[in-house]
């Protein structure tokens, strides 16, 4: 497969469409792209957020929103149909918007729509966001590059009581890899980025995300089952535990993302270091055939 470079891309004047982007990491690397110059069109599910957030960044530059569930590919392609009426063109994609599993807990005690919604979100809508937007970003012949959000928990390993989630994100890291090979070997101008946030614990709505999971995906086994810690809680859990938790600025996070997009950078992480050594001894146990260390996260 060709390894060429992809020239710098400029974030002044291009188009941008950031999914999840009208609250958490979304809305950081949204307010990042609106003070570069960057018309934004924030794609969300929820209408009342994103008319806050428009609002909130709309002295800072152009941006706009517009209401899309990203599992479904007909929300998605009438986004595009939007973007390319509008604006005539899109330059940065971001794929970002994510969920949790819904379920947590041990692997059988999974339902099947837990599954079904965060691969729908995570997965699908990742997918979605490419066939509904790259090959118009081909046939236009722009520069133009394609950054979807995984997860170190399944990106580079697992956290164990996370593995719906945790399968999720290591697809979109693989499904990513697999797609920037592709622009590569199909344009001299596009290429597409994987982002883990990192630098810290997020308090973003992924914490809560169940508030927008659709009814006919609910829990039925157990549908009184708590789906998940709360940031706060998560946050104390750690620190009982020793850590010393970090809490990450989400609009410097933006500045960072947006940064290592200029640069066409593949991998967006900060403190890589402790990833470097957790996947060295992964490599280090599969070549033992022997199950490899995961996520502790101190808990």
């Amino acid at each position: 497969m060709t390894t060429k470079q992809l020239a710098p891309i400029s974030v002044d004047q291009a188009v941008a469409v950031v999914t999840g982007g009208a609250n958490g990491i979304g809305k950081g690397i949204a307010r990042a792209l609106v003070s570069r110059g960057a018309k934004v069109v924030i794609a969300d599910i929820e209408a009342d957020r994103i008319d806050e957030t428009v609002a909130e960044l709309s002295s800072e530059g152009t941006v706009s929103g517009w209401q899309t569930d990203v599992s479904d590919i007909d929300s998605f392609e009438a986004l595009a149909d939007h973007v390319f009426d509008t604006h005539g063109s899109c330059s940065l994609l971001f794929n970002n918007a994510g969920v949790g599993s819904g379920g947590g807990g041990k692997a059988w005690e999974s339902e099947p729509n837990d599954w079904k919604w965060c691969f729908g979100v995570n997965v699908f809508g990742t997918a979605n966001g490419v066939m509904a937007f790259v090959p118009r970003m081909l046939e236009s012949g722009q520069p133009g590059h394609v950054i979807n959000t995984s997860s170190g928990d399944g990106g580079f390993a697992p956290v164990p009581m996370a593995q719906v989630y945790a399968a999720s994100k290591a697809a979109v890291s693989c499904y990513t890899e697999a797609l920037h090979y592709q622009l590569l070997d199909e344009s001299d101008v596009m290429g597409a980025s994987v982002f883990y946030p990192s630098g810290g614990m997020m308090n973003t709505g992924l914490f809560n995300a169940a508030r927008n999971r659709p009814k006919e995906l609910a829990r039925v086994r157990n549908p009184d089952r708590r789906s998940a810690m709360s940031f706060e809680e998560l946050k104390d859990r750690l620190e009982k535990a020793g850590r010393d938790v970090k809490v990450a600025d989400l609009d410097e996070l933006g500045n960072f993302v947006v940064d290592s997009v200029e640069k066409r950078q593949y991998i967006i992480a900060r403190d890589i270091d402790d990833t470097i050594d957790l996947l060295r001894r992964r490599a280090d146990a599969i070549e033992q055939f022997d199950v490899p260390p995961v996520h502790q996260m101190g808990i």
